[in-house]
């Protein structure tokens, strides 16, 4: 007789995290065509952007910690090359007939979209079989100091995600490193005051800095594209590190820790990244920047971006989308199989 093993229970913490942040991707970028014409909707924007991918990605290396075990790099490779390869052909697709451009192009080397995520998310994890044999204090200098240094290369930009690749990296590294009783601490009563003091900080530099690029927290750019001083450059981006990690921590400490409605989507996060770009393209294409911006706009926002999320969360839309994400052919044919079993059984 075989024994039952233990199934480890989720982590509501960190599930409520990782759907707070891909709720934050998709409100922000419904948010970013006012950022332009509106200061409120800048400040709020830029607040959003000193954190959410940020965070998302020191998750991503908290959770690769496993990275050395066997069959580990086939798996990850097949859970974000092939979701790459494959929405990258579908986004070049989807761009044609929805821009009406004149001919089809597809290219492999420039990420579409929020696709850089997967492509970097990839390469992160083949850094680690160099930097995990480092100290962490020696690997995140290292790391911090290449992500400085790709500002002053002109033509790193958005060619194969090596700007983000670089520059978000720390990040990655950190998650890494870190262990489940620095997350424990950010939990305490004591941590959420910090916190909350540390975001009125961020946004009080937002507030008295104005002219403060948005563009900088993204980490697709080159120094030259801000400034003409590069020195200058490195010294914003240090600023800009010092600024999103402090924010990171302080986001941590308001993640709720008991399970909620929404706490059981915090699994289904890559689905919604995957996805939510064809709905907001959809959005602004059809005359999204023309509407005029007010309160009740925000509210609808808001309103829209949580839907849009929980809609890409549930459980049929990850059934139907998996199975071709992952191109397991005998998941659809599962699927096709109950659901016809469901018609029949509806007579």
């Amino acid at each position: 007789m075989t024994e039952n093993k233990l199934v480890k229970p989720r982590d509501y913490y960190f599930d409520n995290a990782k759907f707070i942040l891909i709720f934050l991707v998709v409100f922000g970028h419904l948010l970013q065509p006012f950022v332009a014409e509106h200061d409120s909707v800048r400040i709020l924007y830029s607040m959003i952007y000193t954190f959410h991918m940020p965070a998302f990605i020191l998750i991503s290396g908290y959770f690769a910690k496993g990275f050395r075990k066997s069959g580990y790099l086939m798996k990850t490779m097949k859970k974000l090359i092939l979701p790459y390869l494959l929405f990258q052909s579908i986004y070049s697709v989807f761009y044609y007939f929805l821009l009406s451009e004149d001919r089809f192009s597809l290219t492999f080397l420039d990420p579409e979209w929020s696709l850089w995520f997967l492509l970097s998310l990839f390469f992160w994890n083949l850094m680690l079989y160099v930097f995990s044999k480092l100290k962490p204090v020696t690997a995140l200098s290292i790391a911090t100091l290449i992500g400085l240094l790709a500002g002053y290369v002109d033509s790193i930009d958005g060619y194969l995600s090596l700007s983000r690749t670089f520059v978000f990296f720390p990040f990655f590294l950190a998650g890494f490193f870190l262990k489940k009783e620095h997350f424990l601490y950010l939990q305490k009563n004591a941590a959420k005051i910090i916190g909350g003091a540390i975001f009125i900080a961020i946004l009080a530099i937002v507030l008295v800095s104005p002219g403060l690029d948005e563009d900088w927290f993204l980490g697709s750019k080159p120094y030259g594209e801000f400034v003409d001083a590069k020195v200058l450059g490195l010294l914003m981006r240090v600023l800009i590190y010092a600024i999103s990690f402090a924010a990171i921590a302080a986001f941590f400490t308001f993640v709720p820790k008991r399970q909620f409605f929404f706490t059981k989507w915090g699994k289904n996060t890559l689905y919604v990244y995957l996805l939510h770009g064809f709905f907001i393209k959809s959005f602004r294409e059809a005359g999204m920047s023309n509407i005029s911006y007010n309160f009740e706009t925000f509210f609808i926002l808001i309103v829209l971006a949580f839907s849009l999320t929980a809609l890409l969360s549930t459980n049929i839309v990850t059934t139907i989308v998996q199975p071709v994400v992952e191109l397991r052919i005998n998941k659809i044919k599962n699927f096709l199989q109950r659901s016809k079993s469901f018609s029949h059984e509806s007579y």
